[in-house]
């Protein structure tokens, strides 16, 4: 079977298929100052952000659109708590210092959280598309115990989905390299296992939540589209293309770049050799700070799209107009239709 081994030397010999015996030089150098800086930055940012979202709704009146926020700003803020072990392994060149335990339960933790971020993430847009496009027909589904058990379920399927990783995640030696790290996916002699789990998580994890996000807001904006008028109607699509974009821009090309990793792991020999494999393994690495980003990018954009005195970018006068259009909505809201995220007074 193929095999593609990372080391943290500079032009290491990489042995990519025990069966011909081709071996590739690559340098992976770059990654020992480029990952531990941006997760370094990451950490710093997701930890204040999301403290300071968690403690705002924490001190607020609880509604659905309130709910789906601190569950995300809690994946977001769990997740960036297992950076620090990440950047301590790359600022030693590769060298896990924490045993096989905390290997299996840090990349656990990194993609439980991720995915735990684009499922509540899919949530919030689901519960705009409602929201926005069907008022009436989304009473029952918006009730506060709706809203936790669909939370709960988030959390519980999630878990379910990333379980496996403690079992292919652990400690191994690196080639050509008198150290132990903790590998990401799995050792070359459990691939061939890894690779069905592998692409499954990618499929259900991201590109079909990806599918459904991009789906509800596409109807968001066609709603407001035909009832909005003037600045406002720019200002709130405006909003939610740059929401889309940035789900899109931090998680699309990371799970790309990786899918196409794992296979040319299990296949690089056969798939355009030692040339193709560099240029992967380097998109690979460059992307994965993209994907990490996410976690202060959420609590970010909310700051950013907030107007003064905690107004959402949906008022009460716009409301009226899409529920004139839509003939169901009442003119009055109970502020769970006013935001993209939650308001803070």
């Amino acid at each position: 079977m193929p095999s593609f081994s990372p080391t943290p030397s500079l032009n290491s010999s990489i042995p990519t298929s025990p069966l011909t015996g081709l071996s590739c030089q690559l340098d992976e150098s770059y990654k020992h100052i480029y990952l531990p800086t941006c997760y370094i930055l990451t950490f710093l940012l997701s930890l204040a952000l999301n403290s300071i979202v968690l403690s705002r709704c924490l001190r607020r009146p609880w509604n659905p659109s309130l709910i789906y926020m601190f569950n995300l700003a809690l994946s977001d803020l769990m997740y960036s708590l297992s950076l620090p072990f990440l950047i301590t392994n790359y600022i030693f060149q590769d060298r896990w210092l924490f045993g096989d335990p905390m290997c299996r339960l840090v990349r656990f933790l990194f993609y439980f959280n991720l995915y735990c971020s684009i499922f509540f993430l899919t949530c919030i847009s689901f519960h705009r598309y409602l929201g926005i496009c069907h008022p009436m027909r989304s009473m029952r589904l918006e009730a506060m115990r709706w809203v936790r058990a669909t939370c709960l379920l988030v959390w519980t399927l999630v878990f379910a989905m990333t379980f496996p990783i403690l079992l292919f995640a652990r400690t191994g030696p690196l080639e050509d390299a008198n150290i132990v790290t903790c590998w990401d996916d799995a050792l070359d002699e459990d691939l061939e296992r890894y690779m069905p789990y592998g692409l499954f998580l990618h499929i259900a994890g991201f590109f079909l939540p990806f599918s459904l996000t991009a789906w509800c807001y596409s109807r968001v904006v066609r709603t407001i589209w035909q009832t909005l008028r003037g600045a406002q109607r720019r200002k709130s699509i405006r909003t939610i293309v740059t929401i889309t974009l940035l789900f899109a821009l931090c998680f699309l090309p990371f799970h790309i770049t990786r899918t196409i990793f794992l296979t040319m792991r299990a296949r690089g020999a056969a798939l355009g050799g030692c040339r193709a494999l560099g240029v992967v393994a380097v998109c690979y690495k460059v992307t994965r700070p993209l994907a990490s980003a996410n976690s202060f990018l959420n609590a970010l954009l909310y700051f950013l799209t907030k107007e003064p005195c905690g107004r959402g970018i949906w008022g009460r006068k716009d409301r009226e107009q899409i529920g004139k259009v839509e003939k169901k909505r009442p003119a009055k809201g109970d502020g769970d239709w006013d935001n993209i995220y939650p308001r803070f007074h």
